[in-house]
């Protein structure tokens, strides 16, 4: 219990200058830190009115690992979607996580980033510079005509093994990696569902209330028009995860439910 104590005295130090990095190592554990985070470092700059910034880092790890049960194979992002004043990234790659980690210690809002447990043994040469990444800005991992997916962190590189084998069949997949889950970069993602006219949502959270659910929202609100199909989400199933890994592997998205998915919307 002891990540609640240690977060409240990171956002006591964001408030003396101090620009502190608290790790809550899991994302399971962001529960227990959910006063500092949700309460107090998201909001004080607006019940202060501006009088308090709290420039500080929560950094935690999430997504399955095997054999990790509710407490070591959660995706916790979208329990952060309602939380006004911070920002919600999700690395999907070492040089990201580099770029993002610097841009974040500098900026003044409180930003919470999930390292996905999927890529912790990616190797790449990472720049040596003072190397940043934009807080806001989603990237296109892949480009396609045919169909956009939005994913974020270790499923980026899923979806890009199923759009190598959704290639061969003739389907040209375009992946939007969104690294800023909140806020959300919407100008990226227009303008890939522009040219796609269809959305595959892909997450390693649960399907209800999950990250695919508000980016639904959004595109049903503002970019309907461009939707020649419903948008598919492609996520955890909404239980408890199993400590059995074959169970585990279950519970979670794979390769093939993302390529169903894929293929159900361009048949439309």
């Amino acid at each position: 219990v002891c990540e609640g104590p240690f977060s409240m005295a990171g956002v006591g130090a964001a408030m003396t200058g101090l620009r502190p990095v608290v790790e809550l190592l899991f994302s399971e554990y962001l529960f227990l830190a959910m006063e500092a985070i949700a309460n107090t470092a998201g909001q004080w700059e607006q019940v202060s009115n501006g009088e308090y910034k709290i420039p500080m880092v929560f950094q935690t790890f999430s997504g399955p690992r095997g054999h990790g049960a509710y407490g070591h194979s959660q995706s916790t992002q979208a329990s952060l979607l309602n939380i006004p004043g911070i920002r919600v990234i999700a690395p999907s790659t070492p040089t990201n996580v580099k770029g993002l980690m610097i841009s974040a210690i500098r900026s003044d809002d409180p930003v919470v980033i999930f390292h996905d447990r999927q890529i912790l043994q990616l190797k790449e040469d990472v720049p040596d510079n003072d190397y940043t990444v934009s807080l806001d800005k989603a990237r296109i991992a892949r480009e396609g005509d045919d169909v956009t997916i939005a994913t974020f962190g270790g499923k980026v590189h899923s979806c890009m093994q199923a759009a190598d084998v959704l290639d061969k069949e003739g389907i040209s997949v375009e992946i939007v990696d969104l690294i800023s889950l909140l806020p959300l970069d919407e100008e990226t993602l227009s303008k890939s569902l522009e040219k796609t006219n269809r959305l595959v949502c892909v997450e390693s959270g649960r399907k209800r209330g999950g990250i695919g659910s508000e980016i639904s929202a959004v595109v049903a609100e503002k970019y309907l028009d461009f939707l020649d199909a419903p948008i598919q989400r492609v996520a955890a199933e909404d239980i408890a995860v199993p400590f059995s890994a074959p169970l585990e592997r279950a519970c979670f998205p794979d390769n093939g439910s993302i390529i169903t998915a894929v293929k159900s919307c361009c048949v439309q």
